[in-house]
């Protein structure tokens, strides 16, 4: 069973990575949505370090999304699904590998980039370091929460907007505390432990229980 969802994992990373540009195009949006901010907000240094770490976890929360209505949708399509349901693994650990692999091609690359860019909003070093540390525990989150989004639209051609009607307010509190805690870094006054903790734990929660709710409503395609 390893084995096979070890070519799963590397078929869904190749995959990601021809359609649609995989992580480039993620990561390109990111670069579009971090680089238009300061014409937006003005010159203003303080300012643009205060509500950076917002902008960077916005950023990564749409740049995720992108791509996620066709997690299941392709094999839906192909009837590899029908052949995934046939075989020996979970539908539940099939589920979270490709979960893995969209987070490989997508999160990762987003996560590696974001001191980079964080500089462009004016973030010091704690703060950079804060963004990092929160997005790496959190992004995987976000997508767990998306696969959830993209099994009940996998049957619905160009699905991607009610994708997201249905994904960004499960998000909202992943998001609240990601800010949070990536603001807390760069603030000697407000506590990082507590918010980051809090991240890490709707993280659990997020990879424990969306695996399962995805593929109950994959299942339900086939009734």
């Amino acid at each position: 069973m390893s084995d096979l969802l070890i070519s799963l994992y590397m078929r869904e990373v190749r995959l990601a990575r021809r359609i649609g540009g995989g992580g480039t195009m993620g990561l390109v949006f990111f670069l579009i949505l971090v680089s238009i901010t300061p014409f937006a907000i003005g010159p203003d240094l303080n300012l643009l370090a205060r509500i950076g770490p917002a902008i960077l976890w916005i950023a990564a929360l749409l740049a995720t999304l992108l791509g996620l209505d066709r997690l299941f949708q392709a094999d839906q399509e192909d009837g590899s699904l029908d052949l995934l349901r046939m075989t020996d693994a979970p539908l539940e650990l099939i589920v979270l590998t490709k979960c893995l692999a969209h987070w490989t091609v997508t999160g990762l690359p987003l996560i590696l980039a974001a001191p980079i860019f964080g500089l462009m909003l004016a973030l010091e070093p704690a703060a950079l370091w804060g963004v990092t540390l929160t997005l790496l525990v959190g992004t995987p989150a976000l997508t767990c929460l998306g696969a959830m989004g993209a099994a009940l639209t996998a049957s619905i051609r160009r699905g991607g907007l009610l994708l997201a009607i249905l994904v960004l307010p499960l998000c909202v509190p992943v998001l609240i505390f990601g800010v949070s805690a990536a603001g807390a870094a760069q603030d000697a006054v407000a506590s990082f432990t507590s918010p980051f903790l809090l991240l890490c734990a709707l993280t659990l929660v997020s990879l424990a229980s969306a695996p399962f709710a995805a593929a109950a409503a994959l299942r339900a395609l086939s009734d």
